[in-house]
């Protein structure tokens, strides 16, 4: 099946089941503050070996104590679509272990 982009509805729906991720324009975006510079480009590595095996990647923004994320889908002219909720829900899995808030 072909990704198509999602209503604005079913991003709102999406989204309810996601705190903390929102809607920035035409891209999902979330940002976590962790204890350290150190957990923060841990959560970094274990995003970037997320998206190599979904083989769909976000944008990532490393700081000082920060990881900021935005994703959208490219092959449909910068939409949001499941891929995207897929890539975030994975990113929700693994942010919490390094103290993500």
């Amino acid at each position: 099946m072909a990704v198509q982009a999602l209503s604005q509805k079913e991003i709102e729906d999406r989204l309810s089941e996601l705190p903390g991720w929102t809607l920035d324009g035409d891209r999902l975006a979330r940002s976590y503050r962790l204890p350290s510079h150190f957990a923060a480009a841990a959560l970094v590595v274990h995003v970037a070996g997320i998206q190599e095996e979904l083989d769909h990647h976000s944008d990532i923004t490393l700081g000082y104590h920060t990881v900021a994320l935005t994703v959208n889908t490219h092959s449909v002219g910068g939409a949001v679509t499941e891929l995207d909720f897929g890539l975030a829900r994975r990113v929700e899995d693994v942010a919490p272990a390094h103290g993500a808030h």
